[in-house]
C-alpha cells in the first residue's frame, strides 16, 4: 500500500499469492475463517467467482450472507443443494476474464453455490441412515427437534458435516467454505467435537439411565445431564421430556457412534494436503486480536495456514501530504495567513466608477476566496483524518506482524458500499490477488 510504512526496523509481511493458491489443483478446500463481521462471506464468494473465472470447477459453502450478496450469487432462494451460478465465466488456462457471448462456465470453468441449511443436513443424516420408519420417529421426537435446531454448536458442527459430504462427492475441484458466525472464531473448530461428544454414546447412555431407575429418583439423576444442556433442551420438563429422551435415544441408538466417528474424520481432513485456510480480519484490534488466536490455534492442530485477508483497509493517492502538514494548511487557510487578500486593480480607482467597479470586483473576490478556502480547508482536514486512520490501521497490523511475521497478507482496499453484484465480487477478487488495495 502507497505511503504505508512498516514500523520502525520492521520488514513488510510476505504477500499473500491468492491466484497461485487459486489455481493449483492440489488446492481442494480452502477455508475462510475469522471473527463475525470482518467480511468472510464476501470474501469466500470473491474467491468462488475469480477460481471459477479462472477455469475450476468450484461450489461455494455460505452461511447466512447478506441479503444482496446472495442475490448477486443468485442464491436467494437456495436451500442446502448447490446450484450453479449463472454469469460466471470460467476459462482454462488460470486468466479467466468471462466470456464475449456471456456463456456461462467456459473452457470448464463454474461456480455453484449454497447456503447451509443446519436442520435440513441434520434431518439428511437421520434418513441416510435409518430406516424410513425409524427416521420418520426420530424426525418428529421433540427431543431431536430442540436438538437439531438449537442445540448450541450444532450449525458448526453441520457446516463440517456438509463439508464432508461435498468433499466425498468429488464433483468439484475447488470447495470454499465460508465458516459459520460465531462469537469466537475458535468455535469453529471446537463445536463440532463438543456435539460430536455430545452424542456419543456414553453420554446418551447418562441420559437413558434415568428411564430405567424411573420416578423421582430417575428425575434427580436427569437433572444432572440437564445441566449441561442450553436453554432451549431446558424448556422441555418433567415426564414429558424423560419419555422424549427414551424415544429419541431407542430410535436413535445405532447412530450416535457416527456423529463422533464423521466429527473426527472431517477434523483429520481439514489437517490434510489440499486444505488451505485463510483468517480474514479487518485491521482492528479485536478483529487481528482474535485472528492472532486463530492461527495459533490452527498451528497447535496442525492445520495448513495460508494467509491473512486483511479487509477494508484505508489509503490515500495523496499519502506523500502527512496529517501534520495537512491540519497546518487548513488552519492557515481558515486564519488567511496564506491568502493575498489586495485586489491589484489600482488603476481603475482614478474615477468614481472605477472605484465603484474596483470594490465590486473585490468583494466579489473575496467572497469566492473564502468559499474556495472553506472548501479546500475541509478537504485538508477531512485528508488528515484519513491519513490518521491509516496510521492507526497500520501500528495494529504491524502489532499482528510482529507476533506473526511468516503470515503472509493480502490487504483489501475498504469499499464505500457494500458489494451487492458479481461485478463487486470480481473486484474483490481483484484486489484479493494484487495483495493491496487499489491505487497502491
Amino acid at each position: 500500500m502507497t505511503g504505508m510504512k512498516t514500523g520502525v526496523g520492521m520488514d513488510a509481511p510476505p504477500r499473500l499469492p491468492v491466484d497461485r493458491l487459486l489455481d493449483d489443483p492440489g488446492t481442494r478446500i480452502i477455508v475462510c475463517c475469522g471473527a463475525g463481521g470482518v467480511g468472510k462471506t464476501t470474501t469466500a464468494a470473491a474467491l468462488g467467482v475469480r477460481a471459477a473465472e479462472r477455469g475450476r470447477k468450484v461450489v461455494v459453502l455460505t452461511i447466512d450472507p447478506a441479503r444482496r450478496l446472495a442475490q448477486s450469487m443468485g442464491i436467494d432462494s437456495l436451500d442446502n443443494t448447490p446450484r450453479k451460478v449463472k454469469g460466471v465465466n470460467g476459462r482454462k488456462g488460470g486468466k479467466g476474464v468471462g466470456s464475449a457471448d456471456g456463456a456461462d462456465g467456459a473452457d470448464g470453468g463454474e461456480l455453484h453455490a449454497m447456503m447451509l441449511d443446519m436442520k435440513r443436513t441434520f434431518d439428511e443424516i437421520v434418513e441416510g441412515h435409518a430406516d424410513a420408519e425409524r427416521a420418520e420417529a426420530i424426525l418428529a421426537n421433540p427431543f431431536y427437534q430442540s436438538l437439531s435446531a438449537g442445540f448450541a454448536g450444532t450449525q458448526e458442527y453441520m457446516a463440517m458435516e456438509k463439508l464432508g459430504q461435498l468433499r466425498a462427492r468429488d464433483d468439484w475441484d475447488l470447495i470454499v467454505v465460508d465458516t459459520p458466525p460465531s462469537r469466537s472464531a475458535l468455535d469453529f473448530l471446537d463445536a463440532p467435537k463438543r456435539l460430536g461428544s455430545f452424542l456419543d454414546g456414553k453420554f446418551i447412555r447418562v441420559l437413558m439411565a434415568p428411564a430405567k431407575v424411573g420416578g423421582r429418583a430417575g428425575m434427580k439423576f436427569l437433572n444432572v445431564g440437564m445441566s449441561l444442556m442450553t436453554g432451549t433442551l431446558s424448556k422441555l420438563m418433567g415426564a414429558s421430556l424423560l419419555k422424549d429422551v427414551q424415544t429419541f435415544v431407542a430410535a436413535m441408538d445405532t447412530m450416535f457412534g457416527g456423529f463422533r466417528t464423521r466429527a473426527d474424520a472431517t477434523f483429520r481432513l481439514l489437517q490434510a494436503p489440499g486444505t488451505a485456510f485463510l483468517v480474514v480480519a479487518a485491521p482492528e484490534p479485536d478483529a487481528l486480536r482474535e485472528a492472532a488466536y486463530f492461527v495459533e490455534r490452527l498451528a497447535a492442530e496442525k492445520m495448513p495456514l495460508a494467509g491473512l485477508v486483511l479487509n477494508r483497509v484505508h489509503g490515500s493517492g495523496a499519502d506523500q501530504l502527512s496529517a501534520e502538514r495537512a491540519l497546518a494548511a487548513a488552519e492557515n487557510l481558515e486564519e488567511g495567513g496564506i491568502v493575498d487578500q489586495e485586489s491589484g486593480n489600482a488603476g481603475l480607482r482614478d474615477s468614481a466608477a472605477g472605484a465603484e467597479a474596483a470594490d465590486a470586483d473585490v468583494a466579489g473576490a473575496d467572497a469566492a476566496g473564502a468559499d474556495v478556502d472553506e472548501i479546500t480547508a475541509g478537504l485538508l482536514r477531512l485528508h488528515a483524518e484519513r491519513m490518521q486512520v491509516i496510521a492507526r490501521e497500520q501500528r495494529t497490523r504491524d502489532r499482528f506482524t510482529s507476533l506473526h511475521p511468516e503470515v503472509a497478507v493480502a490487504e483489501v482496499a475498504a469499499l464505500p458500499g457494500d458489494v451487492h453484484d458479481l461485478a463487486g465480487l470480481r473486484a474483490i477478487g481483484e484486489r484479493l490477488a494484487a495483495g493491496m488495495p487499489a491505487g497502491a
